[in-house]
Order: structure tokens, then C-alpha cells, then sequence
């Protein structure tokens, strides 16, 4: 008997040994959960993170990077008929030309007209065709059919800026950029997290945190009129 009381453990320990169990297993539940959703937002952004951060430099110093525009002009008659069927087009209007209309430019000038709005005057037809890092447009000559498309470019720098902006980039862009800031957000925020799980042994963790937060500040407050 005297053995068995010896060997067991003393019931003060045996209570204060279940939280702290406890307080472990939920350590390396959000440890687990953090570093997993850590790395596949970190995976899902990897590539986008580049691009803005490399884009964010080239805009920073786009007076001085140097751009060549490069302009292509086109030219093409548009078919009687089409002619004919146009003429029945309103005088003044922002609406699509017609969907025949519309086939004949993407065959001739590989340009889709289908759905983009007019500047319809009774001389002319005009579209405007912006594209990332440049710009073009179309025009029908509503008498002769004299068709004219020009498409302006302004080189690699100028298309990835307008993509970091997401101008003239369209809806897929537009919903890529929504998603892209939510992955940023996640890779953050459990950054976040497993910073503060693993403080204790990093003492350096919260002053280099705040000194990320007082720079910006500092600047903006001091230097940014």
C-alpha cells in the first residue's frame, strides 16, 4: 500500500496538468490552421504580389522610364450592303452598331464591336477601343463606308502599369483584382496570427511590427502636404 501511495502522482498535479493540455492542443490547432491558410494564400497570391510590387515601382518612376508609342493603322471598305443597313442606323446615338456590322470589323480588322458604344453622328460612326497600355479606335464614314481603325501601343512597362491600375482591363480583371486583395488580406492576417503565437520567442516581433506601422505614418504625417 505504501508503494502505490508513493507512485501516485499528487492530485494537485494531476488537476493543473489537464488545462495546460488543454492549452497546448488549442496552440497546435491554430497553429495548424494558420500555417495552412498561410501558405495557400501565399500560393494563390505569389505571382499577383510580384506583379504589384514590381509595377508599383514602375509607376512610382514612369516619368522616367522611357515609352515608344507604336501606331498601326488600318483600312477597309465596308460592303454595300452593310453600307445600306447602316444608313438605317439612328443619325446621333451611343448605341452598338449592328451585329453585321460588328462580324464584318472583326474580320477585317480583328476588332469586336459587339456590345461597345457608339459616337454616332450623321457623318460618322466612331468606337473608342482603349486597351492596357495603349489606345485605338474605329470609325465608319457613314457616306463612303471608308472604315479606319488605329491602334496606339506603348510597350510591356505601360501594359503591366495599367494592369497593376486596372484600366481598360475588362470584367475577368476587374474580378481577379477582387480576388487577388482577399488572398493578400488572408496572408496577411494569418501572418498576423502566427506572429503573436510565436512572440514570446521572438522578442524583436512586436517593435519590428510597430515600426512597420509608425514609417508610413511618419511619412504622410511629416513629409506628404
Amino acid at each position: 500500500m505504501t508503494e502505490l501511495a508513493t507512485q501516485r502522482p499528487p492530485e494537485s498535479a494531476a488537476k493543473g496538468a489537464k488545462p495546460k493540455a488543454a492549452l497546448n492542443g488549442a496552440r497546435s490547432f491554430w497553429l495548424k490552421q494558420l500555417h495552412s491558410w498561410h501558405w495557400i494564400s501565399a500560393a494563390v497570391s505569389l505571382v499577383g504580389m510580384i506583379l504589384f510590387a514590381v509595377t508599383g515601382i514602375t509607376l512610382n518612376h514612369a516619368g522616367s522610364i522611357p515609352a515608344t508609342p507604336v501606331t498601326v493603322e488600318q483600312k477597309a471598305q465596308l460592303p454595300a450592303p452593310l453600307l445600306e443597313r447602316l444608313a438605317a442606323f439612328p443619325e446621333e446615338t451611343t448605341d452598338p452598331v449592328p451585329e453585321a456590322v460588328a462580324r464584318w470589323t472583326k474580320t477585317a480588322f480583328k476588332v469586336d464591336l459587339a456590345g461597345k458604344p457608339t459616337e454616332t453622328t450623321p457623318e460618322e460612326v466612331y468606337v473608342a477601343l482603349t486597351i492596357p497600355g495603349g489606345d485605338g479606335w474605329l470609325t465608319i464614314d457613314r457616306s463612303t463606308g471608308d472604315a479606319v481603325h488605329e491602334k496606339t501601343t506603348r510597350g510591356w512597362i505601360a501594359y503591366l502599369n495599367d494592369l497593376h491600375k486596372g484600366r481598360n482591363t475588362g470584367a475577368v480583371w476587374f474580378w481577379f483584382i477582387d480576388v487577388f486583395a482577399v488572398a493578400c488580406t488572408i496572408f496577411a492576417l494569418t501572418g498576423l496570427g502566427l506572429m503573436w503565437l510565436h512572440a514570446r520567442g521572438r522578442p524583436s516581433t512586436w517593435p519590428l511590427a510597430a515600426l512597420g506601422l509608425l514609417i508610413p505614418v511618419i511619412i504622410a504625417l511629416i513629409f506628404i502636404h
